[in-house]
């Protein structure tokens, strides 16, 4: 390893069609008893989407920056099982649950060791800069394919 060599952030990787986010839990996760504070696990869920989309190919921010479109959180459910803890080690698994022609379903599970602590599912809607529903881009619902039917060896 080179010790001059910059610093990357945490990145995930897919394994059999999930994709799998570390996150370590740190103070400022934390409520006053020690425990991760709920709205927490949305922002752990979001950054591993995040991940997910970016190591797949899809370029967020370039669709955005050609004024092609976005997504935005239009449904959400989340069940909350057991608290996550200071200093704790997480994973976050996502997977592709149904896609359709203007937005994707991803199941989302934060986990520590083998225990579950929260799963929750997103729909992401593909909205135009103004707004409106739009139809995502076809190289987009291809990969999305791929990941709902467990193939990433070419992501």
């Amino acid at each position: 390893m080179n010790p001059s060599a910059p610093l990357k952030p945490a990145t995930g990787r897919f394994r059999d069609g999930a994709h799998e986010f570390p996150v370590h839990v740190y103070f400022e996760d934390t409520d006053v008893s020690g425990r991760i504070y709920h709205a927490n696990y949305l922002r752990y869920m979001e950054r591993a989407r995040s991940d997910m989309l970016r190591l797949a190919g899809i370029d967020q921010r370039g669709s955005m920056e050609n004024g092609e479109g976005f997504y935005a959180v239009s449904d959400l459910s989340i069940q909350y099982k057991r608290p996550a803890r200071l200093d704790d080690d997480l994973l976050v698994v996502s997977k592709v649950l149904e896609i359709r022609a203007a937005s994707c379903r991803i199941h989302q599970t934060v986990m520590c060791d083998d225990q579950i602590l929260t799963q929750g599912q997103v729909t992401a809607a593909y909205l135009s800069p103004g707004g409106k529903p739009k139809r995502q881009p076809k190289t987009w619902i291809d990969i999305f394919k791929q990941l709902q039917n467990g193939e990433d060896n070419n992501l």
